[in-house]
């Protein structure tokens, strides 16, 4: 059973990551290097890890959408952050 989660969260994953990928073969706007791709690969794969185990170990439904929503919303940020840099770390992209 939990070969299957990480199968799916595998899957999911990459199939995130062809909708880049997919973008570049059109469009000059989508320019993305291969640490980009491993970085986005991280960030989705280890983020459906957390969302599975939020899944399975907490039992209260509201908690439950509360931090998978906060979680959802961290990532969101994390990635506008590398993107773009909306917070003006030095992580930030150009």
């Amino acid at each position: 059973m939990k070969n299957n989660r990480l199968k799916i969260i595998l899957i999911t994953t990459l199939f995130l990551l062809l909708i880049p990928l997919i973008a570049m073969q059109f469009t000059a706007e989508v320019n993305w290097g291969p640490l980009d791709f491993v970085v986005a690969a991280i960030l989705l794969f280890s983020t459906g890890l957390i969302i599975d185990l939020v899944l399975r170990k907490i039992k209260n439904g509201t908690y439950r959408i509360a931090i998978i929503i906060a979680l959802l919303v961290l990532l969101l940020l994390i990635w506008a952050e590398l993107a773009v840099g909306v917070f003006g770390t030095s992580l930030g992209g150009n």
